[in-house]
Formats: structure tokens, C-alpha cells, sequence
């Protein structure tokens, strides 16, 4: 048993690469994400629907656009030319946000820095699968989304000083959100690498019977993953949230740091324990956690509730999301292992979008109780759903 856990092969040098690559860009893209909302709402006197509109538009966007590079990345055989595009594109609309003057502007640069993300997702996260033996494959999962949340973290904090430092002037601090994006780019030319000798010729037909020959598996996968993104509504009313409960807009950014976190301590743990145990009940055990986080955000009464919430929230995150990827992997064919993360990431897509506007209309209507209550309540129909997932939901044998 000890010598099996100590002959587990490593996580590849590009897996590592890629993770600092999230790392960079994430830092620029959380400080745009921390000062958003409040720019928004404030400055631009944008509605709590508006800003639904908005940020459930761009995170579907994102998820959208993979469908495509997903399948591109299958049909050509490469996937690092879509990765390295994705992130120049995002590192490249960076200074739209500084220079936005209008509602106009700051969705123009949301939904081309988020279509960055869709061209860069499935590829990346598909080339993660290629490139890592299947024993370690949930740790790898874990480590990339750690290294994407730690970058969550740095991102708000470095908001919430150079706010402090520039005295509330948001659009001074979005210019320092370019760097980052430039150093992301830099890492995927030189370091991050494929592999020599994958053959990816194979091209699913986009029609109901090419779709169906993904597997049962993989689909029940996806709808387990899109439930749980009709209770996982943008992060940006978790901001709203800290701001009604007494937030000042230089300290509102902590509430993502926090949620970050707990995201990046969790997440690789949880990958590396779901190369041993139950994926499905690791991932039942993170949607509970999403329910209790919801429930806090509902009762809470000061930013104390609402920094808890956060870190729950962030654990949720930590717990289900790199298992989600990890199961996708585990149940696509390897020849269309980027058309399946597309697919995947296409459902979550359209379910996030739905719950994005449907949080900003009852929060206009009925208040923020009853918008994280009802996102506790999707969360649970996850959890009914999870028996679909079978043999997907347990970690793969070493010795199969």
C-alpha cells in the first residue's frame, strides 16, 4: 500500500506552468471582478439587475465559446495555440476598464476579457487531462484551480491597498490589473509545453448522434454540474451583499479574498483525496456546504456574516469544482476530451446565465434573503441528482 502511493507518478512541469498562468491572470482579473459591482452600482448607477444581466451575459459567454475551442483544439490536434490566444486576448482588454466611461464600455470589455476565457478553458483544461497520468489526475485538477484561487486572493487584496494607497480611485488601480495578464502570456510562449506524440485527429460530429456518442457517463456529469450552476449565481452579489451590510468600497474586495482563500486551501487537498476516495461524496459533501453558505448570506446582519458566508462559499468552490472537471475528464474519450469540456462547460453556461438574471430579479423584487435562499435551494437538487453520476463519481483505480 505505501510503496503504491510512493511509485504515484508527479504532476507534469506544464501542469505546474499552466497553474502559475491562472495564478497571473487571475490576479488581474479579481481586481477588475472586486471593483466592478461597486463601479457599477456607484459611479455608473447601474441596478442589481443590470449587474445580473451583466455578469450572467459574460460567465456565459465564457462557457459558450468553449463548445468551440474545445472542438477546435480536437479537430486541429493542438490545444496551446487556443490557451495562449484565450489569455492574450484577456491580458490584451485589460485597459478598457480604466478608460470605461460608461455602462456601454465596462460590458464591452466584461464580454471580450470573458470570451478570452471561453477560447482558453476547455483547451487548457483538456491539455491538463492529456498531459497528466491518470493516477494523479484529481490532484492536478486540485492544483490548478488552487493556483487560480490564489491569484483570487492576491488580486482583492492588491485592489483593497491601492485603493487605500490612491484614495478610493478605482480607475487608478484597474490600470495595475495589466501586468499580470503580460506575465500570463510570457509563461505559456516559453515554459508551458504539449505533448509530443497525441493523436487528436478524430472529429465528433456536432448533431444529436455525435453528442450521444460522448456516453452516458459524461452526460450524467453534465447535469448533475448544471444544477449546480443554477445555485452558483455570480460572485458579484456576494459583493453587493458586504456593501448593504456596511462594506466601505475599500474593504468590500476582502469579501472575495476571503472566499478565495478557503478556495485555495481546499482545492488541491480535496483533488488529491479524490484520487482515493468517493469523488461523489466529496462533492455531496461540497454542495451541503454551498447550502450553509447561502443560509449564512441570508441571515447575516454585518460584514462578520458576510466574510463566514464567503469562506463558505469559497470552501464550496474548493469542493466541487475541481472534482467536476476531473469527473469530465475521467468520462470523455481522449480524442474529444476538448469538445467534452465545451459541451460541459456550454450547460453550466446557459444554467449560470439563468441563475445570474433570476438573482438580480428577486433581489430587485424581494431583497438579498430571498435571492441566497433560493440558491440553496437549487444546491440541494444537486445533491438528489448525484446517484446519475455512478461509477463517475468514484475515483479511478491505480491498478486498472
Amino acid at each position: 500500500m505505501n510503496d503504491s502511493r510512493s511509485t504515484r507518478p508527479k504532476i507534469p512541469a506544464s501542469v505546474w506552468a499552466l497553474g502559475f498562468v491562472s495564478l497571473f491572470t487571475d490576479i488581474g482579473s479579481e481586481m477588475v471582478h472586486s471593483l466592478l459591482p461597486v463601479l457599477l452600482a456607484g459611479t455608473l448607477g447601474a441596478s442589481a439587475l443590470t449587474i445580473g444581466l451583466i455578469e450572467g451575459a459574460a460567465e456565459s459567454l465564457v462557457l459558450i465559446t468553449k463548445v468551440f475551442s474545445g472542438y477546435l483544439s480536437d479537430a486541429f490536434g493542438k490545444r496551446k495555440p487556443l490557451v495562449l490566444l484565450g489569455y492574450g486576448l484577456a491580458a490584451a482588454v485589460k485597459p478598457l476598464f480604466p478608460l470605461a466611461g460608461s455602462v456601454g464600455t465596462i460590458v464591452t470589455a466584461r464580454l471580450l476579457d470573458r470570451f478570452g476565457k471561453g477560447i482558453r478553458g476547455a483547451p487548457r483544461d483538456a491539455l491538463i487531462a492529456d498531459i497528466t497520468p491518470q493516477e494523479v489526475r484529481g490532484a492536478a485538477f486540485g492544483l490548478r484551480q488552487s493556483m487560480d484561487s490564489i491569484g483570487a486572493v492576491i488580486g482583492p487584496l492588491l485592489a483593497v491597498g491601492l485603493m487605500a494607497v490612491f484614495l478610493g480611485n478605482i480607475d487608478a488601480v484597474l490600470w495595475f490589473a495589466v501586468v499580470p495578464g503580460v506575465i500570463a502570456v510570457g509563461l505559456i510562449v516559453f515554459v508551458v509545453r504539449e505533448p509530443a506524440h497525441v493523436e487528436r485527429r478524430a472529429r465528433l460530429p456536432i448533431s444529436r448522434a455525435g453528442l450521444a456518442s460522448l456516453g452516458k457517463p459524461f452526460w450524467m456529469v453534465v447535469v448533475v454540474g448544471g444544477l449546480l450552476s443554477l445555485a452558483r449565481f455570480s460572485e458579484a452579489f456576494l459583493i453587493l451583499r458586504g456593501a448593504q451590510l456596511g462594506l466601505s468600497n475599500t474593504f468590500v474586495p476582502l469579501v472575495l479574498v476571503i472566499m478565495s482563500v478557503v478556495y485555495t486551501a481546499s482545492a488541491w487537498p480535496v483533488g488529491i483525496l479524490s484520487d482515493r476516495w468517493s469523488r461523489r461524496g466529496l462533492f455531496a459533501a461540497g454542495v451541503f456546504v454551498l447550502v450553509l453558505a447561502d443560509g449564512v448570506f441570508a441571515v447575516a446582519s454585518g460584514p462578520l456574516g458576510v466574510f463566514v458566508g464567503a469562506g463558505l462559499w469559497g470552501l464550496h468552490l474548493g469542493m466541487t469544482q475541481g472534482l467536476l472537471s476531473t469527473m469530465v475528464a475521467d468520462t470523455t474519450p481522449a480524442a474529444w476530451r476538448g469538445t467534452g469540456f465545451g459541451v460541459y462547460s456550454l450547460v453550466s453556461g446557459i444554467a449560470l446565465l439563468v441563475a445570474s438574471v433570476a438573482a438580480g430579479a428577486l433581489w430587485d423584487l424581494q431583497g438579498a434573503q430571498t435571492t441566497f435562499v433560493v440558491g440553496g435551494v437549487f444546491a440541494l437538487l444537486s445533491v438528489v441528482a448525484l446517484p446519475l453520476l455512478g461509477k463517475a463519481g468514484h475515483a479511478v483505480s491505480v491498478d486498472s
